[in-house]
C-alpha cells in the first residue's frame, strides 16, 4: 500500500521530468526562431513593431475603450440616470423592455413621425409577425380544438378547402 509521502515523492519526480521536457522543447523552438530571424535578417525590434501594430488595430467586431468624454451612450434610464451603450448584455432596467426607444438618448418621443430616406414623414412600425402565442382563429365544433392560423394546420382542418365555417367570431 502506498503512503502519502511516497505518492508525493513520485509526483515531485514526475513534475521534474515534465519541467525538463518542457525546457527541452522550448529550447528547440527558440533555436528555430533564432534561425528564422537570422535567415531573414530580422531583429527583436522588428518583431515588436509588427506585433504592436497588430494589437493596436484590434480584431474585427471588438469594441475599443473610449474615454468618458467620448463614450457612446445609446440608452439611459430616466429614473436613475444609468447608461448603456447598446452593446453586450443589457442591464436589468432595459432587459425586459419591449420597446427600447423610450430609453434612447437623443431620440424623439416614442410614436413620433420620422423622415425616411425619401424625405417623406412616416410613422415607424414593426415588421413581421408578432411573437408568442396568438389567439385562436379556428375551432373544431366536434372536439373543441382550436388553431391560431399559424404553423401547420391540424388534421381536422388540413384537408378542408373552405375554412370559413370553422372561423371563430
Amino acid at each position: 500500500m502506498s503512503t502519502l509521502e511516497s505518492i508525493q515523492a513520485r509526483i515531485e519526480a514526475l513534475q521534474a521530468k515534465a519541467d525538463a521536457l518542457l525546457a527541452k522543447e522550448s529550447e528547440g523552438a527558440l533555436q528555430k526562431i533564432h534561425e528564422l530571424m537570422s535567415r531573414h535578417g530580422l531583429s527583436i525590434s522588428d518583431i515588436e513593431g509588427y506585433s504592436g501594430a497588430r494589437k493596436k488595430a484590434g480584431r474585427p467586431g471588438s469594441v475599443k475603450k473610449q474615454s468618458t468624454k467620448q463614450s457612446t451612450v445609446a440608452y439611459q434610464d430616466p429614473k436613475t440616470g444609468a447608461t448603456w451603450s447598446g452593446r453586450g448584455r443589457a442591464p436589468g432596467w432595459i432587459a425586459n423592455a419591449k420597446d427600447r426607444t423610450k430609453f434612447a438618448v437623443g431620440a424623439s418621443e416614442p410614436g413620433t413621425k420620422t423622415k425616411s430616406k425619401s424625405g417623406v414623414a412616416t410613422k415607424r412600425k414593426k415588421a413581421g409577425q408578432p411573437r408568442g402565442p396568438q389567439p385562436a382563429l379556428y375551432r373544431d365544433p366536434q372536439s373543441g380544438a382550436t388553431w391560431s392560423g399559424r404553423g401547420r394546420a391540424p388534421a381536422w382542418l388540413a384537408s378542408i378547402e373552405d375554412r370559413t365555417p370553422f372561423l371563430i367570431g
